[in-house]
């Protein structure tokens, strides 16, 4: 089956067209969560009894046959039961795999023949696509995959979530909210929740008020700060800095932050230049799932004697500050000079 978009996932549920199998997977799980949820509400809307219609089996702590075993019970009362089937992970390194080669038999049986009176929802942490475990469940269930959200999406995504909180907030303040949280769909609803709150009781939601209360959590996960570095960018790695720093964090735990990004593109690089895989790379580095792209492409720009004399500098300016030489803060914004000069 073709792999559908959020939109045309969205229409087919606006016309209450429900499939047997769902395969739901993707970076943005929030949205991904989401859909599992409105799935089952559809399914199970008119159920008094949902408690016993709703089975949820994770492949963190269960095996997929005990899963499907649940989908071929009859369901109580109500014409259909969901199973949900989650945390199901095929990785590219199978050692990672929750869902085996064993399970192929068992599961392709019942993908084929699926129960009337179920329906079955895998939700996914990691799919490649190009193993014969997931092309197994593309070709057979009705497959969604939920990409990070792009930043106009991002933010029609808060305007949207403001309405719900019956709250507003003006452009500014809006965008200056992405620009601290980017497209982070979780974050972004648990950051506009809290806003809204703190706004009672106008619920007008104001520039100041999102600088006052929400931390720059988008920078650091981003590498924008060691990218800035590695550009030579002084201007705007001084600006990060000084947010960062502003928000309350210890130059002592951003220094090792910026020296741990550093240590594991140097490690990152070897390892590429050793011709390791890209997907080994990250499982060794265990970066997450979302940041690996990003975050590999920041090691393959690097420079290798680059990065090695900035560790060494990193070391310096550690032992700078736990022997009291100036101020901590003032070290570390010495240590950003000095670094994007090299």
């Amino acid at each position: 089956m073709a792999i559908l978009t959020r939109e045309n996932f969205r229409e087919k549920l606006k016309k209450r067209e429900i499939a047997p199998l769902y395969l739901l997977f993707g970076a943005e799980t929030y949205l991904r969560d989401l859909a599992a949820k409105t799935i089952a509400n559809l399914v199970l809307a008119d159920s008094s009894l949902r408690e016993f219609n709703e089975i949820e089996h994770s492949l963190s702590d269960s095996k997929v046959q005990h899963a499907l075993a649940d989908a071929e019970q009859l369901p109580m009362i109500v014409a259909h039961r969901v199973v949900k089937i989650t945390n199901l992970v095929v990785s590219a390194n199978a050692k990672k795999d929750n869902l085996k080669e064993e399970d192929e038999e068992i599961l392709t049986r019942y993908l084929r023949r699926p129960s009337e009176t179920s329906v079955v929802i895998f939700v996914a942490d990691e799919l490649d696509k190009r193993r014969k475990l997931s092309k197994i469940l593309l070709d057979n269930c009705v497959a969604v995959e939920f990409t990070e959200l792009s930043d106009v999406e991002s933010i029609n995504w808060a305007r949207t979530k403001l309405k719900e909180f019956d709250a507003e907030a003006d452009e500014r303040a809006l965008r200056h909210l992405f620009g601290l949280i980017g497209n982070d769909v979780r974050h972004l609803t648990n950051e506009i929740e809290k806003l809204a709150v703190a706004a009672l009781p106008d619920k007008l939601i104001t520039f100041d008020l999102v600088e006052s209360l929400v931390p720059n959590s988008r920078t650091i996960s981003n590498f924008d700060l060691t990218d800035y570095l590695l550009a030579k960018n002084k201007e705007h790695a001084l600006l990060t800095l000084k947010k960062i720093l502003d928000d309350g964090a210890e130059p002592l735990m951003i220094l090792g932050l910026i020296a741990n990004n550093f240590h594991r593109l140097f490690l990152s690089k070897e390892l590429m230049g050793q011709g390791v895989e890209r997907r080994e790379v990250a499982r060794i580095m265990k970066l997450p799932y979302t940041k690996q792209e990003e975050f590999l492409a920041t090691a393959r720009r690097a420079d290798a004697e680059i990065l090695s004399r900035t560790m060494r500098k990193i070391a310096e300016t550690d032992l700078a500050i736990k022997t009291s030489k100036g101020t901590p803060r003032l070290q570390i914004e010495m240590l950003v000079c000095e670094l994007t000069a090299f």
